[in-house]
């Protein structure tokens, strides 16, 4: 079974696919997908597809969409209704269960993986391989998780939740370019993130600290400003103190400081601890 999560959501077993069209059933479909091999309470479920007030035949109804889901099931796997009904998706005391075959793979666990995988490279200090690994998982993420499902308050809480750590993916990979002196390469890239998070002050501290490397602290200065200018005026706040150090390094041409928490200031790309692992990797 190959199942896409991020995006619109597919399924696929022995060759075939076959989804409920329905949106509601495909909402019940993909919080049982969160939840593989754990049950999901039927109070659960009404909620998330009626929200607080549910209607009379909330029950009932959500009996014909599992059923919906089996028959569906049953179509792509090959198997008998009862089958499914007692291996694959099971009445459980107080709600269902939805077992995956164990050879079943998914785009989430795959991203998962990779960015677990860049975690470890990042710790043993091997920063082109970790960019690497986390390249890799983002690639996988061809747009929000269930994107064409309606969310209740359960799914939209685990989309926001896929989205941060897809948002922090991003960027630890452009770290690690910036460190391996990749700065002309992200600068692009970087421009396009700021202007989707307009307010995302990691971001925009990268980008300029790209610009600055590409020469151009001219517009390295105009990306803080513009910056500073929205969050006064939408949010009635300052930039962080990192931001602002780095903007007076900018204007003075002293040496830019490092990433929040790092404590110290921005490395040569390919000095120090990375060098051996940037040369040995790329």
């Amino acid at each position: 079974m190959e199942i896409k999560y991020m995006g619109q959501m597919t399924m696929r077993w022995e060759g075939r696919e076959k989804l409920p069209s329905a949106r509601k059933p495909r909402t019940v479909l993909a919080l049982l997908l969160l939840n593989d091999k754990t049950p999901v309470t039927t109070s659960a479920l009404i909620t998330e597809l009626w929200g607080e007030n549910p209607p009379r035949s909330a029950l009932t109804t959500l009996q014909t969409y599992i059923l919906q889901l089996r028959k569906c099931l049953a179509a792509m796997s090959g198997r008998s209704l009862a089958c499914i009904s007692e291996k694959t998706l099971v009445t459980w005391p107080c709600g269902y269960l939805l077992r995956l075959p164990a050879d079943a793979t998914s785009d989430v666990a795959e991203f998962r993986r990779f960015a677990r995988e860049g975690r470890e490279a990042e710790r043993r200090g091997h920063l082109a391989e970790a960019v690497r690994s986390y390249r890799a998982a983002l690639a996988l993420s061809q747009g929000p998780l269930f994107a064409d499902i309606e969310h209740g308050p359960l799914l939209r809480a685990e989309a926001v939740r896929m989205e941060e750590c897809r948002l922090s993916l991003v960027e630890r990979s452009i770290e690690g370019d910036l460190l391996l002196g990749r700065h002309r390469e992200v600068v692009s890239e970087l421009s396009a993130l700021v202007a989707q998070y307009p307010y995302h002050e990691q971001l925009t501290g990268q980008l300029m600290v790209a610009l600055v490397r590409c020469g151009r602290r001219q517009d390295a200065l105009a990306v803080h400003q513009r910056l500073r200018a929205r969050m006064v005026e939408d949010l009635g706040l300052e930039p962080s103190s990192h931001l602002r150090a780095l903007q007076s390094a900018v204007l003075s041409g002293e040496p830019l400081p490092g990433p929040p928490g790092t404590g110290g200031e921005i490395p040569t790309p390919y000095a120090g601890a990375f060098a051996t692992a940037a040369r040995s990797h790329d």
